[in-house]
């Protein structure tokens, strides 16, 4: 005996299969971050307010935000910044090296550095500087240059020693740490191919610690715009001396700081965004995909706004 079964039919007697009800979602409520939102908001619109009511003519910051000196100690203080890090990064690397060595002279003498100008405050470092003088009266270098002191230790070369050598010291300890994070059978490997040390250092080692460099290294170069400001002790003529110099003439000297304030954030924000992208380019051959460039968070933040509210509409 056969039976005919109708495909097509889902209950008895023919009649088409009931269709499952659609799940409804209900997101769960974080009342929590509503609170903390609301409390971050008001704490926030208070000090704008106060601020907005003290004795403070904000009218007189746009009026010389590019004015030429302030543009003029804007400029000195990069240029501090970028050559006292290049000191501090090519010492940093040499003494991390050293310092890894396996000569016990040559790593007592990184040690011995690293350990005495991270021991001692910067500022008090860039006053030394500006008065060795009262131990060196002179300068000879033999037939190439013979000067007096105080002519030779001018206020940019107190500033660019001071921060400069400084940051040799704490750079030390982030190659050191970058070079010890590479694994050991790199080394192992490519001296079994016949590649000498140094070259080992330059080919293999020094590529891969970067991933581990550069993060703190940009932390470091933000940091040292920032301390910059601490050479207007010895007449270096930067962002905050010139702001400084002009709040005293001008009658405006809290205004000024805020200028110098804005300036050293608008700077800030620049050297974090190429922070952002170095550390995007090293990453490269450590992770499958990359992470998102700040356009793209943008993006996809509008994007899931707007796919937020459309459905919000639809449901309404």
């Amino acid at each position: 005996m056969t039976v005919d079964i109708d495909k097509t039919a889902g209950g008895p007697g023919g009649t088409p299969p009931t269709p499952p009800e659609a799940i409804k979602a209900i997101p769960v409520r974080h009342y929590g971050r509503y609170v903390t939102a609301v409390v971050a908001i008001a704490l926030l619109a208070a000090v704008v307010y106060a601020f907005s009511q003290g004795k403070i003519n904000w009218g007189a910051i746009p009026d010389y935000f590019f004015d030429g000196r302030v543009l003029t100690g804007m400029g000195k203080t990069l240029l501090i910044t970028v050559l006292a890090m290049l000191i501090g990064i090519v010492g940093g690397i040499l003494l991390a090296v050293m310092r890894l060595s396996k000569n016990p002279v040559t790593s007592s003498i990184a040690w011995f550095y690293i350990w005495f100008f991270r021991g001692t405050p910067v500022l008090v470092q860039l006053v030394v500087w500006f008065n060795l003088g009262l131990v060196f009266e002179y300068i000879n270098l033999g037939p190439f240059y013979r000067d007096e002191w105080s002519d030779f230790m001018t206020p940019f070369l107190t500033a660019l020693l001071g921060l400069g050598l400084n940051e040799a010291a704490y750079m030390a300890e982030i190659c050191r740490a970058g070079l010890l994070a590479v694994d050991e059978g790199q080394t192992e490997a490519a001296h079994a191919l016949g590649m000498s040390h140094s070259k080992t250092l330059r080919r293999i080692v020094v590529p891969q610690a970067m991933r581990v460099i550069v993060p703190p290294t940009g932390n470091e170069v933000i940091n040292m715009l920032k301390t910059t400001s601490l050479v207007s002790v010895v007449q270096y003529a930067e962002l905050f001396r010139v702001a400084q110099d002009i709040g005293q003439t001008s009658g405006a000297p809290a205004e000024m700081l805020f200028l110098a304030a804005a300036w050293y954030l608008l700077l800030t924000s620049v050297f974090s965004v190429g922070q952002y992208y170095l550390e995007r380019y090293y990453a490269r051959g450590s992770s499958r995909s990359l992470p998102p460039t700040p356009l793209q968070k943008i993006r996809a933040n509008l994007f899931s706004l707007s796919n937020r509210f459309s459905t919000t509409g639809g449901a309404a």
